[in-house]
């Protein structure tokens, strides 16, 4: 983000260090973006639209394009404020990215985790942030946040029929760090039922993962379901999960959790507030008049239609992780639109838009990164399984380059920056058949068999040594082993001084409390080995239209461009180019959402 941003912005070239953990992608898009960023230059299309006789399908005070955490935020707010309101929803279904999602929300200071006793405040919050963000956005941003996302959250609970659960033990991402807090700040929906929303529950996104069928898991139970065959709060939790799946089942409900928890309550305030979403519309164009937006060009049903704004359009209309050419444009070789795992109908529509109006771009070089297994049938986003003690990432020298249990953004970060002598992409996460007696990996049980196809696609392989492991995935053998037995040596005296692994609070949530000295390092040991090809997969790309702290779209001078709103991933990332804790994406979404309707309601 240049620090033309917004007026607040400091201007001299101080650059704070970050966590020492956090690798921040180059600045070699920078020539590119401020292309982009141009006005007219470097468009494909003629220009926003002007055409005045496109059929008129509707006005409203406020048109919001997309349906995920951030435009359905922004149109409740609107409506609840006297506002009349449409959303516009390119799928055939609502909740985009966020129904997919475990749907963590970071906001620090809630009432929610507030009443959970987490011992955070204002302060606390602010030094952490900044501490985490760095110089990459501007302090007034941060406070925006930071300021209007309690309110939000009350504001969300009193108009919808959502409430919400402290995530304990959840780690902020780097707790170590000034105002950083070990017990975390995320928090994630309540069960709810999805009777509430009637016939249109059928059009609710999928999730990225179905919950086991007669089961009802929160994003907090994973950590222990995966334990679930050697530990009693594991095998605990399962059965909890187990029986809050038939309680549902016996009061005929239909139980629904995290992203669809959260998609499903913002929907259903929608309903109460009488806010039509507008599905299979997506966005052409913004409507522009003397320099102010001042409506959007959809295609429905077919045709295309104006729907105009007398204040304001609201694009929440996410990233451009499916969005081949923009991918190439603006982001690091390699990367495609196979590995991530945001909603499919993310290209970048908004964004595209935006700056042909002459919006300017920030982050686009960025994303929510987390390494990925490409699967045959969608990429698998890996979290707890490279963490899990008996496990380490080796790139294609054999050798480990990272602490494989640090925050995900960070480990493809690192991936992004390797030495073109030993690439780490893709990389290799090496277990062994004992890890593969203990924990559940992805959906398949302890000592299971691998479905066929992650074999015959290249995604899994297996060995009966490490020298034929190495031969099948590439590696040097002897490199390979040298690797392994050091790795064994540093696990079995708890303490990685090569990378670090376990010294950080949040290293320790997905791994065995049973495994000594060190909870997150075990070694290597138990025949056949497996490979797991891993790749820069991401929730979604960060980059996006540059706002300031009233989630007004900017050009390229620091003006406003009158009528024009941004929140979510259509928007450059209040986070910078890191990632404050479980919920950085979603929290900040939906808190900027809110503050743009009320900017658009303000007299």
């Amino acid at each position: 983000m240049s620090p033309s941003a917004d007026p607040a912005r400091r201007t001299d070239s101080f650059s704070a260090p970050g966590p020492s953990r956090r690798r921040v992608l180059g600045a070699a898009t920078g020539a590119s973006l401020a292309l982009a960023a141009g006005a007219a230059g470097g468009t494909a299309a003629a220009g926003p639209a002007a055409a005045a006789d496109l059929p008129l399908l509707g006005t409203y005070d406020v048109v919001v394009v997309g349906s995920g955490a951030a435009g359905m935020t922004a149109a409740l707010t609107a409506a609840k404020h006297g506002l009349s309101c449409v959303v516009l929803e390119k799928a055939p279904t609502f909740g985009g990215s966020a129904a997919r999602s475990g749907a963590g929300i970071w906001i620090p200071n809630n009432p929610v985790i507030l009443a959970a006793g987490v011992p955070d405040t204002p302060a606390k919050a602010a030094a952490y942030l900044a501490a985490v963000v760095g110089p990459d956005v501007s302090a007034a941003r941060q406070q925006a946040f930071l300021g209007n996302g309690p309110a939000m959250i009350s504001f969300v609970m009193a108009n919808s029929p959502l409430r919400f659960r402290w995530m304990e033990g959840y780690s902020d991402y780097y707790p170590e760090l000034p105002g950083g807090l070990p017990g975390g700040r995320s928090m994630e929906p309540d069960q709810l039922d999805g009777n509430i929303l009637g016939a249109e529950l059928a059009h609710l996104n999928p999730a990225y993962m179905a919950v086991p069928p007669g089961m009802v898991v929160f994003s907090a139970d994973y950590k222990w379901l995966t334990l679930a065959a050697v530990s009693a709060k594991g095998a605990a939790v399962a059965t909890e999960c187990l029986a809050r799946g038939t309680d549902a089942a016996l009061l005929g409900q239909k139980p629904l959790t995290m992203g669809q928890s959260l998609a499903a309550g913002l929907r259903a305030g929608l309903l109460t507030a009488q806010v039509p979403v507008w599905l299979n519309t997506p966005l052409t164009d913004l409507f522009v008049e003397s320099g102010a937006v001042t409506g959007a060009v959809v295609t429905r049903s077919g045709t295309s239609g104006l729907v105009r704004a007398r204040r304001g359009v609201v694009v929440g209309s996410g990233g451009f992780e499916h969005n081949a050419a923009m991918r190439a444009e603006f982001q690091q070789q390699p990367i495609g639109t196979a590995w991530t795992v945001g909603a499919k109908e993310n290209t970048g529509d908004g964004i595209q838009a935006g700056r042909r109006a002459g919006a300017a771009l920030d982050l686009m070089d960025d994303a929510w990164w987390g390494p990925a297994i490409p699967l045959p049938d969608q990429p698998y986003f890996c979290l707890a399984e490279r963490t899990l003690p008996g496990g380490l990432l080796v790139n294609s020298a054999g050798a480990r380059f990272v602490n494989e249990a640090g925050p995900y953004s960070d480990v493809v970060h690192t991936m992004y920056d390797r030495d073109p002598s030993a690439p780490d992409i893709p990389a290799w996460l090496v277990v062994d058949q004992n890890y593969r007696n203990r924990y559940l990996f992805k959906d398949v049980a302890p000592t299971f068999a691998f479905p066929d196809s992650w074999y015959t696609s290249g995604a899994v392989y297996k060995a009966w040594t490490l020298d034929d492991l190495a031969g099948r995935i590439g590696v040097p053998a002897a490199a390979l082993r040298t690797t392994v037995s050091r790795f064994n040596s540093l696990a079995l005296s708890g303490r990685d001084t090569d990378f670090h692994r376990g010294d950080s609070v949040y290293d320790h949530y997905y791994t065995d409390p049973a495994i000594l000295p060190d909870s997150c390092l075990a070694p290597l040991w138990l025949p056949p080995f497996h490979a797991f090809r891993i790749v820069p997969g991401d929730l979604g790309t960060k980059g996006g239209l540059r706002t300031d702290a009233r989630a007004r779209v900017l050009r390229p001078d620091g003006t406003v461009i009158p009528g024009l709103y941004a929140a979510g991933n259509a928007s450059a990332a209040v986070m910078g180019h890191s990632y404050a804790g479980a919920g950085s994406t979603i929290g900040p979404a939906m808190t900027f959402g809110y503050i743009a309707a009320l900017d658009l309601a303000a007299p």
